[in-house]
């Protein structure tokens, strides 16, 4: 199977990359490369931004049969500070990518949402049934592709599944995103800087593998979840000083956080119910938080290494 995946370069795309080419499926990937680096040279690579209107063309001559939609402008800050950039890498650039679909005669589009959506929650862990009340430009910019994505369902028969990710970790990530404290704590634990902790450290994140969510991804490609929205998170939260002690046991590193006022606009807690993809996709978390951070870490040290920032 062809499959096309925009943000191909990134942090999450490009684990997905690498699970599809072991899967025996061709891929294309589209990225702009302005913020991520991660390339094959076994996959080929469409070099341009996702907004891009020549994009449908393209795939159009290429015809993949399903594509995953990864690209976007990820940090809920820059959303508040720049809504129009927001918009147009998030709500234009989904557009074009259902064009892209439409026009290649694509079977399925897996669209990237966010837990964002949900804003502050009724009860934890979210459903994923639950009201949308999206709280920041980017949140905003998430509900908004779910609707273009159901549609372009409705009008031109285009499948689409909606994978909502909790708070997604790993090697490869930047610090941009709510998952990113996890990398901000790895570098600044690994060099030997201060870390620090916004507000009294107990707001809850649902951190969740990338490696787990890559597989989300891989079985939705398939015939099952058509027309659905499914939560791919733990279901557990994780407290911001209980994290910080993780980080800093994995990395063998002190566990004394610096504190700091809390940030506007922070979500005091957030965990999604993950039920439905299991029961629909088969799909479950299966990478402890230790675990996935020992492999974290693993990773950012090697490269610290490498770069001669690690810590003497």
């Amino acid at each position: 199977m062809l499959v096309l995946v925009t943000g191909s370069a990134g942090f999450i795309g490009s684990h997905l990359v690498d699970r599809l080419l072991a899967d025996g499926h061709e891929v294309v990937g589209v990225d702009d490369l302005s913020s991520g680096a991660n390339t094959r040279p076994d996959a080929e690579l469409w070099r341009m931004d996702v907004a891009d209107p020549a994009l449908a063309a393209r795939a159009a001559a290429r015809r993949p049969e399903v594509i995953c939609h990864l690209a976007a402008q990820v940090s809920v800050r820059a959303s508040v500070a720049d809504p129009l950039a927001d918009a147009r890498t998030n709500v234009v650039g989904t557009v074009n990518v259902l064009e892209a679909a439409r026009a290649a005669g694509a079977r399925k589009v897996v669209f990237t949402s966010s837990c964002a959506v949900y804003g502050v929650p009724d009860a934890l862990p979210v459903p994923a049934g639950a009201e949308l009340r999206p709280a920041s430009p980017y949140a905003a910019s998430k509900v908004t592709g779910e609707v273009y994505a159901r549609t372009y369902g409705a009008l031109h028969g285009l499948d689409h599944t909606v994978l909502t990710l909790a708070n997604v970790y790993g090697p490869r990530q930047t610090p941009e995103g709510e998952a990113g404290v996890i990398s901000i704590f790895t570098d600044a634990l690994l060099a030997g800087r201060p870390t620090r902790v916004f507000g009294d450290g107990t707001q809850t994140r649902d951190y969740v593998y990338v490696d787990d969510v890559v597989d989300a991804f891989a079985r939705a490609t398939g015939e099952r979840g058509g027309g659905g929205r499914y939560n791919i998170g733990t279901g557990l939260q994780t407290t911001d000083r209980a994290l910080h002690t993780l980080v800093a046991k994995a990395a063998g590193a002190p566990d004394e956080p610096e504190y700091a006022p809390p940030r506007l606009g922070d979500l005091p807690a957030m965990a999604v119910d993950p039920a439905t993809a299991r029961a629909d996709l088969g799909w479950a978390p299966r990478t402890a938080l230790p675990e996935g951070l020992a492999e974290t870490v693993a990773w950012a040290r090697e490269r610290a290494a490498a770069s001669g920032r690690l810590r003497g």
